[in-house]
Order: structure tokens, then C-alpha cells, then sequence
């Protein structure tokens, strides 16, 4: 809650750098700012008191005559600005890339991070955060993973086709497949430098599609290298079978 009266405690003790502060209007006619000091209670007491407000933020200035009003009004439209947000959902990463081979564990994962954000929503000053919690991965080949909390992570090459990761995936056809990522958001909101508030909803973002070209391999025992023979079986200079 915003406290239009400026006490910084449980009592009515005023913050004297509240009482002084000066909120001139933003434009020009327009409304001045209500100097306030935001306080919050714990949702498990039912019917709070003022020792149960502890001061969390401010002084700070709230442009609107009705302050409980406009953060109503934000609360209402936040999942939509949420929504609307401009969330980089990273890449998709793959190893071995572009190429892997039949059979052997592909690692994915993904490079989402959180990201924050500054809008004026209502004439307020809004700090939305939008946190990844959640990561679902197609393949191209039918196959899915997740949702998983984890993003998964880079491995030596020398363990490429080797190590299965937690989000690892192997193509039993060859082939090119469109590999993609969804990262799932959560969000938080503060308003005027206030406490933050959790969104109730997500923002799904999609990567940008990878194609992965699955190959698969031969073996065959020859007499000579192919700098000895150009020609010999596997070499650059053979003849396609």
C-alpha cells in the first residue's frame, strides 16, 4: 500500500524527507505528485494493523489524486504489458552444430537470461522483471522435452556425441530437422520504486528455429591413407557409392 500520510513505522511518525518532498507535475497543467512511503504486510495476517505495515520503500512521488486507485488499474492491465514486452528469448544451441550424427546424444540448451524493464503504465513509473523458470524443446523430429526448469548447459567438444545431458537428444533417422526452445517467463512488477508484486501469468517465448543435419557414418578397413591414395574408399577424391 501507499501511505498518502507519510509514517515510516507502525505509528504515526512522520518521514520528514516525505513531508518536505516536492512532486511538481510532469507536464505542463498537469497534476502534481503525492509524496508517499510504501508499506507492506504479510498476506498470511488477516486483518492487519499498522505494526504489521513495515515502511519498504520511498518517499517517493505518486502521480494520481487516488493512489490506491491507479495501482488497482495497473494491477488489472499488468499481464497484458507483461505480455507485450520486448523478452529476448535467447538462442537455441546445439553440439555438434550443424552437423551430428544418427544415434549419438545432441546437446541442446538455451541462452534465455532475465531481463528488466522501465514502462509508464498510467502515468506511474512501473520496474517489470520477467524471470525464465521454464524451457521446452522441439527437435523437428516429432520428439519433445519438457517443460524443465533447467537451461541446460555447454560441453567439451571432446564429449560432443558421447556425453547424454539432461537435454540431450538423439535422431534415430538422418535427415534435417527445425530444432526450437520455449522459455516460460514469470514476472514481477514494482510500481514508484514500491515492492515488488508477482504477475499472475507467464510469457512464452519461441527461439528462432535451428536446422540440424543428422548424418550417419561408415566404417571400413582400407590399406592406405588417402594421402598415399586419393582414390581409396572414404577419401575426398573416391567415387560416391
Amino acid at each position: 500500500m501507499a501511505d498518502v500520510h507519510c509514517r515510516s513505522g507502525g505509528s504515526d511518525t512522520p518521514d520528514k524527507g516525505c513531508l518536505t518532498m516536492e512532486c511538481p507535475a510532469k507536464t505542463p497543467g498537469g497534476e502534481e505528485g503525492t509524496p508517499v512511503i510504501w508499506k507492506q504486510a504479510p498476506k498470511a495476517i488477516t486483518d492487519p494493523e499498522w505494526s504489521n505495515y513495515p515502511a519498504v520503500s520511498g518517499p517517493t512521488c505518486l502521480y494520481d489524486p487516488e493512489p490506491g486507485n491507479v495501482l488497482a488499474d495497473i494491477a488489472a492491465r499488468i499481464l497484458n504489458d507483461f505480455r507485450q514486452l520486448p523478452v529476448n528469448p535467447g538462442t537455441l544451441e546445439a553440439q555438434p552444430f550443424p552437423h551430428t550424427l544418427k544415434g549419438g546424444p545432441t546437446n541442446f540448451y538455451t541462452t534465455a537470461t532475465e531481463q528488466a524493464f522501465n514502462l509508464t503504465i498510467l502515468g506511474q513509473t512501473v520496474h517489470l522483471t520477467a524471470t525464465p523458470t521454464s524451457h521446452s524443446y522441439t527437435f523437428g523430429d516429432g520428439a519433445t522435452l519438457g517443460p524443465a526448469p533447467t537451461t541446460g548447459y555447454p560441453i567439451p567438444e571432446t564429449e560432443w556425441l558421447t556425453n547424454a545431458t539432461r537435454t540431450s537428444h538423439s535422431y534415430t533417422e538422418t535427415g534435417n530437422y527445425q530444432a526450437a526452445a520455449t522459455t516460460s517467463y514469470t514476472g514481477t512488477y514494482s510500481v514508484n520504486n514500491g515492492p515488488p508484486l508477482p504477475i499472475n501469468g507467464t510469457l512464452d517465448i519461441t527461439t528462432p528455429a535451428k536446422t540440424i543435419h543428422v548424418w550417419k557414418t561408415e566404417k571400413a578397413l582400407v590399406a592406405d591413407t588417402c594421402e598415399q591414395n586419393p582414390n581409396s574408399w572414404g577419401c575426398p577424391g573416391a567415387e560416391t557409392r
